[in-house]
């Protein structure tokens, strides 16, 4: 009995010729089966290439300094947005991996500049030995990074594309803060004093990757640390 346009059809008969085709067009012509590889030009099929490729001075995370790799030497930094439902809302999150320290504040806008003008700030006032990386994933605003090599010395650089897990710290700290800023909060509601009781309770946290100490404990220690090692230093004879 032939099939009439109104024979319905079950999804496993639906699922066995799409099998079949992928067996028989190994190049992957299956795919223009469906009809928005046919007729439209959807995300993946755009052409342009990757943000990766529009950003001045890129370094990729491969080059980083083999002494950031095990979180024993300070000054190793990731930074990330936060993006939330609301266009242009955004919070910018930066990282230190050996402390697990974080710091945060809402973005005016993702503009390159008003991205490097805030990491600039942050990173100034730290000793170089405090400084000395930052790593990034992609996105373009990032795309001034080079601001905080000819103004602090710091090196910077990035993330493979698709590769978030390269910048793991900064990664699981953001899904640790997303409990409190989940992505359909209106940042409009949320004050000043509130996010930076966000980013106090997760660095007033005891972890036990620190020893049960918190990120709090361990960034004083380090900036203790290099300020008695730059003021007690003997004087040259």
């Amino acid at each position: 009995m032939k099939a009439t346009t109104n024979t319905p059809l079950s999804h496993e008969s639906i699922y066995r010729f799409i099998y079949a085709q992928m067996r028989r067009t190994q190049d992957g012509a299956w795919r223009f089966y469906l009809p928005r590889a046919r007729f439209k030009q959807g995300r993946r099929g755009r052409k342009g290439g990757s943000p990766a490729s529009f950003i001045q001075d890129r370094v990729p995370i491969s080059e980083r300094p083999e002494a950031a790799l095990p979180r024993r030497q300070p000054g190793h930094w990731e930074a990330d947005l936060m993006l939330f439902a609301a266009y242009g809302q955004s919070i910018l999150v930066a990282h230190e991996r050996t402390s697990r320290i974080l710091v945060m504040t809402r973005q005016p806008n993702k503009t390159a500049k008003a991205t490097a003008d805030q990491l600039v700030e942050w990173f100034k006032p730290l000793d170089p030995r405090h400084r000395q990386t930052l790593a990034f994933d992609n996105g373009t605003e990032f795309a001034q990074h080079f601001r905080l090599n000819q103004q602090l010395g710091m090196q910077t650089f990035f993330c493979d594309t698709h590769s978030p897990w390269q910048k793991g710290g900064i990664e699981n700290a953001i899904g640790r803060r997303r409990r409190r800023l989940p992505t359909k909060l209106d940042l409009k509601t949320l004050t000043p004093p509130e996010l930076n009781a966000c980013a106090r309770a997760y660095n007033n946290t005891p972890r036990k990757c620190l020893g049960y100490k918190t990120p709090a404990q361990v960034f004083q220690t380090q900036l203790l640390h290099f300020k008695c090692e730059s003021t007690c230093r003997p004087s040259p004879a």
